[in-house]
């Protein structure tokens, strides 16, 4: 049987597992960016089982930073470009060409 496939909301479950850490713990120390106030418990529970996404790069950035976890690899398993990176990222034949190269050390790593 092959493993489960690693998602960010199974990538977040298995960091914080890992650190010892409750999913109250968790989002606690995960701050909202509108009003500076923590996540909530049961918004972790829909990410981590992958019925909702991180709605923004801040909340990505700081599941990274809590959970000692590459921001890029988060950033990738949640499916999206860090919005400094998408700003800097130039004409369309420079991004076919990072985008061509990114595939190509996945696929021959």
């Amino acid at each position: 049987m092959p493993d489960k496939a690693v998602t960010f909301g199974r990538a977040l479950s298995l960091a914080r597992k890992a650190k010892g850490m409750s999913q109250k713990d968790l989002a606690s120390l995960i701050q909202k960016e509108d009003d500076g106030g923590p996540i909530s418990p049961q918004y972790l529970n829909d990410i981590e089982h992958d019925r909702r996404n991180p709605t923004s790069d801040h909340l990505i950035r700081q599941f990274a930073e809590v959970l000692g976890e590459d921001e890029g690899y988060l950033f990738v398993l949640a499916g999206k470009i860090p919005d400094d990176l998408r700003e800097r990222a130039g004409n369309r034949e420079q991004i076919m060409k990072s985008f061509a190269n990114f595939r190509r050390n996945l696929t021959n790593g």
